[in-house]
């Protein structure tokens, strides 16, 4: 389930009786469904673009999922902080134009490296819209009616993870270019529709620029980062090229987090990490985020490549785990009451753990859905479901409602930032197996690593427990 980053609304004077308000959310849901669905969508047709690319391996292709996630993690908070002070409505329509626009890019793509790029502007557009999303809705809601409001916001996300698998599917059945065209008549709506219900917001007056430079140090830190992971199986790891990319990768990030320190309005606010509770919460999500893009990716690639199952039987299998989050996040009040947020969060990693470690002693070469794949996919959909929202929650409750936004969007970026490493490993560690057997010793290399990220998150949430009660005792 993917929630991102709300910017702050500034509210210009509007008509009290909010006539527009459903057509507003309408809007807003639309926007924000298609660029969450992006997410699961493109998972599902990654065989099938590597079958028409021919010769292009899967750590070639791995850079349509990443190269998103990067740009959409760089982008993300500069993206908000344009959006303060210009207007959130202004940058909204935007930012869906540019989507809706690089989703047709994407369609048209002739080869691997244009479908790359056109990934990469449909990711500045995301990061644009999705930050601002949430701020017009709440504009043009009553008081009264705003928790209803948000509650159906964040919804969206969850439904997008449950239907994707599915809607995925039965797309590449078609062609896998439906999975981007499919977004062009929603944008193209949304836009029209957008430009004349959405609340026109006043930005800021004043204020600085955000650190456009800081935003590509982390993007080259980011990538830099990926390349090395990614090409470590190919080049060696003790190679010149993985640990000069490595070096790059320290470097770069040391001299961004020296810029943040230093910048009037910087990508992250610093401070905000020296909260214990925060960091160990945004630790715990890189972490946990890190698993869950390796496992999506896995249970993709394993049902098409090793089991020949098609797209649309694929995202079938898949959708029981992301159907079940929706539910259990919303059902998990009284278990955070009872346990505790850092300890429910610690829980939600182990049995997504356990789901995965399911797969490495059950599922054999020969198919076997309902014994073999079926049970870690629940179990990995419970622990996301109990895991993720609880976390992000942690994250925002540690900070004052004034920092709210900016502390979300350090929390989304390093939620991307752990869907960067995941997809990266991930394909590092599978590589290009030859025969079911070393295809099997591929995917197990493969799953461990993702119990190993879990684990390591749920070690995280125990941190954030004991900050939580440290904070509680005070």
């Amino acid at each position: 389930m993917e929630i991102v980053p709300i910017s702050n609304p500034v509210t210009a004077p509007t008509d009290p009786a909010r006539p527009h308000r459903r057509a507003a959310f309408a809007v807003v849901a639309a926007a924000v469904f298609v660029s969450n669905l992006d997410l699961f969508i493109v998972n599902v047709a990654l065989p099938a673009m590597q079958r028409h690319f021919h010769g292009s391996s899967l750590a070639t292709l791995s850079w349509v999922l990443n190269g998103y996630a990067i740009v959409f993690a760089a982008l993300l908070v500069p993206a908000g902080r344009l959006a303060d002070r210009i207007g959130h409505r202004r940058v909204f329509l935007a930012g869906l134009a540019v989507f809706t626009t690089a989703s047709a890019l994407c369609a048209l793509a002739p080869a691997v490296g244009w479908l790359d790029a056109a990934r990469v502007v449909q990711a500045a557009g995301a990061a644009a819209l999705m930050p601002t999303s949430l701020a017009l809705l709440l504009d043009a809601t009553p008081p009264a009616e705003r928790p209803g409001a948000i509650r159906a916001w964040a919804s969206i996300g969850g439904i997008a993870a449950g239907l994707g698998p599915v809607l995925g599917g039965l797309l590449v059945e078609a062609d896998w270019r439906w999975v981007f065209i499919a977004n062009v008549p929603v944008g193209v709506a949304a836009i029209a529709l957008g430009a004349r219900v959405l609340p026109r917001l006043r930005g800021k007056e004043n204020g600085p620029l955000p650190d456009l430079f800081g935003a590509g140090l982390l993007t080259a830190a980011i990538a830099a980062l990926a390349v090395s992971l990614v090409k470590g199986d190919d080049w060696g790891w003790g190679s010149a090229r993985v640990l000069g990319g490595l070096l790059a990768a320290a470097l770069l990030s040391a001299w961004f987090l020296r810029r943040s320190a230093r910048h009037r309005a910087p990508i992250v606010e610093l401070p905000l990490l020296r909260v214990p509770s925060f960091a160990a919460a945004n630790t715990a999500a890189l972490l946990f985020t890190a698993a869950f893009a390796g496992m999506l990716l896995t249970s993709v690639l394993w049902c098409q490549q090793a089991w020949g199952y098609s797209a649309l039987r694929t995202g079938l299998a898949i959708a029981p785990g992301p159907l079940l989050v929706p539910p259990v996040a919303l059902g998990s009040a009284a278990l955070v009451r009872r346990l505790g947020p850092g300890r429910l969060a610690a829980l939600g990693t182990l049995l997504f753990a356990a789901g995965i470690g399911w797969w490495t002693t059950a599922i054999a070469v020969p198919p076997g859905y309902a014994t073999e794949l079926l049970p870690g996919m629940l179990l990995t959909g419970l622990g996301v479901g109990l895991t993720l929202p609880t976390l992000i929650g942690s994250a925002a409750a540690a900070l004052p409602p004034t920092r709210f936004a900016t502390g979300s969007a350090i929390t989304t970026m390093a939620r991307q930032v752990g869907a960067v490493v995941g997809v990266a490993l991930t394909v590092s560690l599978i590589g290009t197996p030859h025969g079911p057997q070393a295809a099997l010793d591929a995917f197990r290399r493969g799953w461990t690593a993702v119990i190993a990220a879990a684990l390591l998150a749920s070690a995280a949430s125990l941190v954030l427990a004991a900050a939580q009660r440290r904070a509680a005792a005070r």
